[in-house]
């Protein structure tokens, strides 16, 4: 009786050994997943890639005319792409986008007592930059520049009749901005841009009246990276 007793009692102690020693490897097992799984490297974040998107914003423009002080003014919004390449803290890039705008201002008075109508619009624009930052990881501070191309609508009317100028015109364009990738992929910028293009003139009844935009323009925008 009592070697059976012992040799019963040996048995169990064998099982609930290999009981504990099976739940202390599978215990360790699942810490270190979990562990591994806690501090498994977070993926680098990096400005480095193409990106595209759209934006919003508001475009004004002082007229040039000395017998108007006009400012046209309106809503702009289109898209951009672009790609960046970063080494270190600094970014470098190209961007180029498109733009439709509502800026518009009609003048009227009169020259010599003869009545005028001037009317000066920008109904799109575009531009080709180069962009130069920092960036602190997330947050990106640029400078940018380079050339635009815009229509440039100006017309006159007096007693019925109307003149006008609707041309394409090259200008130049400089400004700066700060762009935040707040998730994995997204961005979203604010941004100013100076614009100034050719001087454009219409004659009307021995009158001539010139016009040039010189565009300030203030957007938001957001931006997905490939």
């Amino acid at each position: 009786m009592l070697k059976r007793f012992a040799t019963g009692l040996l048995a169990g102690a064998a099982v609930m050994a290999g009981i504990s020693l099976a739940s202390a490897a599978d215990l360790s097992v699942r810490t270190r997943t979990a562990v591994q799984q806690v501090y498994a490297p977070v993926p680098a974040l990096t400005w480095t890639g193409f990106y595209a998107g759209a934006n919003v914003g508001y475009g004004w423009s002082s007229g040039v005319d000395p017998n108007f002080t006009s400012n046209m003014g309106g809503v702009i919004g289109g898209g951009q792409l672009g790609y960046n390449w970063q080494t270190g803290m600094f970014v470098v890039g190209i961007e180029g986008d498109f733009q439709g705008s509502d800026q518009h201002h009609s003048d009227t008075g009169s020259i010599g007592g003869t009545p005028f109508t001037v009317d000066r619009r920008i109904p799109w624009f575009g531009t080709l930059r180069g962009r130069v930052g920092v960036t602190t990881g997330p947050v990106l501070f640029y400078f940018t520049g380079g050339g635009a191309w815009l229509n440039y609508q100006l017309s006159s009317t007096s007693g019925g009749t109307t003149v006008s100028d609707n041309a394409r015109t090259t200008a130049w364009t400089i400004g700066g901005g700060a762009e935040w990738m707040f998730a994995p992929k997204w961005s979203a910028k604010l941004e100013y841009l100076y614009l100034d293009g050719r001087d454009r003139s219409v004659t009307l009844l021995g009158n001539t009246f010139t016009g040039r935009a010189r565009d300030n323009l203030v957007r938001v925008g957001i931006n997905y990276h490939f």
